[in-house]
């Protein structure tokens, strides 16, 4: 692969050569449609050379998109990791932290919900953050003003159960289920219900909202672990390897 990138190079050296210094501007017809046609000929008799230049192109942008992943981040550190209106599971103390922006009714985040609670108790040393971003609807939307109401009710231990039930509930958002879901948690649905609507509650999403925009946030789940930034569902075994090279540096 490297000779035939060669040979590409050196035949685009020819532009160099006293005749063709000048750039394809410079030749004359003939030159020019011999020089097109020798450049086609050699890809057409080594298309092995578009793809590695397709990875080299992916390879760049892959790298830049971290960088770029990693600036915005740092720049907006405090808003992801220390934001007081997002619920702090995990060891509050851990030396890693791990923030997953999601959606209640995202089948990715429902995927995710497992592996990352397993993750979070086997280490015991990660702290995880979770931003409600409820994009995929009104049942999305319902699921998280609901979620975010308990918490203001009745805090962060009542806040974790919701979220376990609401990653998995299977019906409908609407008030009757969410009135029995409260029931099973041992809550007086009303308050609840009623706060739901609340502007406490609309700023807190808004805020997420805005958030996810400066990050360039599309879809569920998106994790921040540190630094790096991942876009999509990741097994647990590859975010327990991310999570080690995070702490290795």
């Amino acid at each position: 692969m490297r000779r035939s990138l060669i040979s590409l190079a050196t035949s685009l050296a020819l532009l160099t050569t006293p005749a063709l210094a000048g750039g394809l501007g410079a030749m004359s017809d003939a030159e020019r449609t011999a020089f097109r046609a020798e450049i086609k000929q050699y890809l057409l008799d080594n298309p092995e050379v578009l793809l590695e230049a397709q990875q080299v192109l992916q390879d760049r942008q892959q790298q830049a998109q971290i960088a770029q992943d990693k600036l915005v981040v740092s720049q907006n550190a405090d808003s992801i990791m220390s934001d007081p209106a997002s619920w702090v599971g995990g060891n509050p103390d851990g030396d890693i932290t791990i923030v997953e922006f999601m959606d209640y009714r995202c089948t990715y985040c429902r995927k995710a919900y497992s592996e990352v609670a397993h993750l979070v108790k086997t280490d015991g040393n990660i702290r995880f953050v979770v931003k409600e971003y409820p994009i995929l609807g009104d049942d999305s939307v319902i699921s998280a003003r609901f979620a975010i109401a308990v918490r203001l009710l009745h805090g962060d231990a009542a806040y974790a159960k919701a979220h376990d039930a609401l990653i998995s509930l299977r019906g409908v958002p609407d008030p009757d289920t969410l009135g029995r879901l409260a029931g099973t948690l041992g809550l007086d649905p009303k308050p609840i219900i009623a706060l739901m609507g609340d502007a406490k509650v609309s700023d807190i999403i808004k805020a997420n909202y805005a958030l996810g925009d400066k990050l360039a946030i599309t879809g569920t789940p998106t994790f921040v672990i540190d630094q790096m930034m991942l876009r999509s569902y990741v097994p647990e075994d590859d975010l327990r390897k991310i999570v080690a090279e995070q702490r290795a540096g």
